[in-house]
């Protein structure tokens, strides 16, 4: 049995439409939440009418976000699945995936093949798929892990436009094609070259100055993978990590990091795990010993302070200081007022043996904001010690946000990209996720710590301390 999309299965529920309008909004290609709102952003005619819009409005509130990183988790084994076809060229994310949003309403692929609909018929048949909610030439609705993945398949001389179409923001595609209109593409850069716009990557095209950047020619060069040299956060066995120091540094090196540090969570942490001063001892030979195994990589060693709630940090000056690198974490608001958690902030970034503060808000995402502080004060005090503060790329973090990174850095804040990762098999992943996170903050390689050499890395860590 062949189940109805979710948008038409709710919009009948709630009495909007009737069968034919059913019919109608399926002939428009309205057949997700996605489509609605860029048929209403769009004023299509076939969504005339306050009902459809108010209901749009509804569904969004009603319809409960996908984090970034189960999207990945459900769309990772199809994308690989998809790709073995031999009737599909590419395969790549679209919607709020493709821009890196930490929470999304939507999942969506496009693809592209010489002959679309052949290659509709392959992935229809695919194991990661459940079911079939509708589908076209080239265009599959489909069930995988229990959520609608949207499948569209365009020849090359199409798949531009397409991939601007699936990407989205709908606000941003109907203000685009207001200029030129929908047109067929080979490349997402010739839609914006039509409109007048210099090409906007996926994930600026959220920011509501970014139509306006990219008709007076401002774009950043955005920092990218190949930018970054390094990861300064990971955990091992020693805390709360799931591998050893030397299996992640085995995978830190087959990802071709030119230096890593190891930086376990301290005594008082709320982890699982917490490393002691006797252990970090013990971890400090361990890594001596190691450093002679990976000869092309450099090994810091460091640690995960916790800011306490009186403002100091949980582990002795004396051990800090034998440390490499020092990183220190808001983990616990303490009941404290925005003021206080200011103090806290702004403190530990001032402690002379601080070279990062972590995951700077502590937001925890789709489950809380980030901590209520005073960010340009926080700002304003990374900026003037050289003191970094974090894009954390651990989905649950994701933080600095995209819009915080954005502005930190201009407030002339250094910036570090890291995995924040307690495993090594997501190391790449979460990396790439807090790239994504950074490029949402216009973050340019100029900014980030570890886009530097090691020794231009060691060098910022030694003008901290000398102050």
């Amino acid at each position: 049995m062949i189940s109805t999309p979710y948008l038409l299965r709710r919009l009948a529920e709630l009495n909007i439409i009737d069968a034919a309008r059913d019919q109608a909004l399926a002939r428009d290609g309205i057949l997700t939440l996605a489509d609605l709102e860029l048929a209403i952003a769009e004023e299509r005619r076939s969504v005339d009418g306050a009902a459809l819009r108010d209901a749009a409005h509804l569904l969004h509130q009603e319809r409960r976000p996908i984090t970034l990183g189960r999207a990945w988790d459900i769309l990772d084994p199809l994308i690989a699945a998809i790709a073995r076809c031999p009737h599909v060229d590419a395969v790549e994310p679209a919607a709020a995936v493709r821009r890196a949003a930490p929470l999304l309403h939507s999942l969506a692929l496009t693809g592209r093949a010489a002959n679309p609909a052949r290659a509709i018929d392959s992935i229809v048949s695919l194991p990661p798929i459940a079911e079939v909610l509708h589908r076209t030439a080239a265009r599959a609705l489909v069930l995988s892990e229990g959520h609608e993945v949207d499948i569209r398949i365009a020849p090359a001389e199409e798949y531009g436009s397409l991939q601007f179409a699936a990407t989205g923001p709908p606000a941003h595609v109907a203000a685009v094609r207001r200029t030129c209109g929908p047109r067929p593409s080979a490349a997402e850069s010739d839609v914006y070259a039509a409109a007048g716009l210099a090409y906007l990557p996926p994930e600026l095209r959220d920011s509501p100055d970014a139509l306006d950047a990219a008709r007076h020619g401002r774009m950043p060069r955005l920092v990218e993978r190949a930018d970054v040299r390094g990861d300064l956060h990971m955990h091992s066995t020693y805390s709360d990590g799931k591998d050893s120091v030397r299996r992640m540094l085995e995978a830190s090196q087959a990802l071709g990091h030119e230096y890593v540090a190891i930086t376990d969570h301290s005594e008082h942490a709320g982890a699982a795990r917490t490393v002691t001063p006797a252990q970090i001892e013990r971890q400090r030979d361990e890594i001596a010993r190691l450093r002679g195994e990976f000869p092309r990589m450099d090994i810091l060693h460091g640690l995960e302070v916790d800011i306490l709630p009186d403002g100091r940090l949980d582990c002795p000056d004396a051990v800090l200081a034998s440390l490499d690198i020092v990183l220190a974490s808001l983990h616990d608001p303490a009941g404290d007022d925005p003021a206080r958690l200011t103090r806290r902030c702004v403190g530990a970034i001032r402690h002379p043996l601080v070279s990062i503060i972590t995951h700077p808000s502590n937001q925890l995402v789709g489950r809380r904001e980030g901590y209520d502080m005073d960010y340009d004060e926080i700002y304003a005090a990374a900026a003037e010690t050289g003191t970094a503060l974090e894009i954390d790329g651990a989905p649950t973090h994701l933080d600095l946000s995209g819009e915080r990174a954005r502005e930190a850095v201009r407030a002339g804040v250094t910036v570090a990209i890291d995995s924040d990762c307690h495993r090594a098999r997501w190391l790449e992943r979460q990396m790439r996720f807090g790239i994504g996170t950074a490029r949402r903050g216009w973050v340019e390689p100029a900014h980030v710590l570890n886009a530097r050499s090691v020794s231009e890395v060691r060098a910022f860590l030694a003008r901290k301390r000398g102050r």
